[in-house]
């Protein structure tokens, strides 16, 4: 089979960027990037702002980090826009075509984590209401929601586009029905409910919060906003849906905190009656989401070994699926700190196309490993692990992205 014929076959361009005749509309591009940001640990995150502080507070942190964390993916967007290469293709000529092999397995192997705890994230609520916390019924419906989850995501952007266009309008207009229902069935406001928490958590932890919460599923922006029609596109789609979708994770979480003392919406909705609702809710809120992390997991393993990533698609589901219960017993702490390594992936990405975006518009120039890349990555995940003060993830990516800068200056 000829490239050409390849690249028609192959609608998700694992191996070559996205032609324009395959971009999509701005509109299905904003419903798209929209469902990337619906995470229900974001709500969870919203919970525990809320716990920590005053309403003027919450709104400040949550504009800052919302701010940086839109800056990051939308500097993504528009790289992975304009070039209409994924995540994996820039890491090749960013880290170099062996190098990049660390960036493809961080980012696998942490979107296909997420995808278990996500379907757990739906089974054992649901279960809970409906069985009463029975375990079989629990891994009856991880199973029903992994199948349902891991076939979706083998159509790939076609599918990906079809979930969101359902989800998005869905879980935005049924969440906020609810969380104004909660609001005007109470007897006092929000600011007075926000007021009873205190307000132990400065804005800088806050904003921190806000932008740990997705800022390694970020990272992964430029396998959707490749089939941007443009990079100015990519860019703006990316930074509108991350500010709203993310904005209103955290009002969802929030809201569940102080009415009912809850996690999420679903929560919400479970103390008003309306177990449909948020039973809908919930499964398309984490169906978005868990679509794209195996989506993007699937392109790091293809990246590594070479396999079809449709392949890797469904191995990746079968195993996050049969995982999903042990991952979120055991795992999130893990996952969490591993969300901190990816932001200096990103950082270098963007650095790289910025310093010398000609390389990017030819083919077979990579080196077999950039290896200041690649230290980068590994000093930058290093001190945003460790170093105490500041936002982890701003700690990463300003180490790795000083180291890369001398790297590339020392090395010409």
């Amino acid at each position: 089979m000829s490239k050409d014929a390849k690249q028609v076959a192959d609608k998700d361009y694992q191996d070559s960027a996205v032609p324009q005749s395959s971009r999509r509309s701005t509109l299905t591009m904003f419903m798209i990037m929209m469902g990337f940001t619906f995470f229900s640990a974001s709500m969870w995150a919203g919970k525990t702002l809320a716990d920590g502080m005053d309403f003027s507070s919450f709104l400040s942190a949550l504009m800052l980090g919302g701010f940086i964390l839109s800056l990051y993916t939308g500097a993504l967007g528009y790289v992975g826009a304009k070039t209409g290469l994924s995540l994996d293709l820039l890491a090749r000529k960013a880290f170099g075509t062996k190098g990049s092999y660390l960036s493809s397995f961080m980012i696998s192997f942490t979107q296909i984590g997420w995808f278990g705890v996500g379907l757990a994230m739906f089974a054992i609520p649901v279960a809970k209401v409906l069985f009463g916390g029975s375990e079989g019924m629990q891994l009856a419906l991880v199973a029903f929601a992994g199948i349902c989850m891991t076939g979706t995501a083998y159509f790939g952007i076609e599918s990906l586009t079809a979930i969101s266009y359902i989800a998005v309008p869905s879980v935005a207009v049924l969440g906020c029905v609810s969380m104004m229902m909660a609001i005007n069935g109470s007897d006092t406001s929000v600011v007075e409910q926000f007021a009873k928490s205190g307000n132990q958590m400065g804005i800088i932890a806050g904003a921190g919060l806000v932008i740990g919460s997705f800022v390694s599923g970020g990272t992964a922006t430029p396998n959707f906003s490749r089939f941007a029609a443009d990079g100015k596109a990519g860019a703006w789609t990316t930074v509108i849906a991350f500010f709203i979708g993310n904005s209103l994770m955290f009002f969802f979480g929030a809201i569940s905190s102080i009415y009912v003392g809850g996690n999420d919406i679903f929560e919400v909705m479970i103390n008003q009656g309306l177990f449909l609702m948020a039973a809908l809710v919930l499964g398309l809120n984490i169906w978005t989401t868990n679509d794209n992390a195996l989506y993007t997991g699937g392109l790091g393993l293809a990246n590594i070994t070479g396999m079809s990533k449709k392949h890797l698609v469904l191995v990746s589901g079968i195993f996050g699926t049969i995982m999903a219960v042990w991952l979120y017993n055991n795992f999130c702490g893990w996952l969490s700190m591993l969300n901190a390594t990816l932001p200096p992936v990103g950082a270098i990405i963007v650095l790289s196309y910025f310093m010398n975006p000609q390389k990017y518009e030819e083919e077979g120039n990579e080196k077999v490993v950039d290896w200041f890349a690649v230290i980068g990555v590994i000093l930058g995940a290093i001190v945003a692990n460790k170093l105490p003060w500041g936002v982890a993830a701003i700690n990463g990516m300003v180490v790795a992205s000083v180291c890369y800068v001398i790297g590339q200056k020392i090395s010409k």
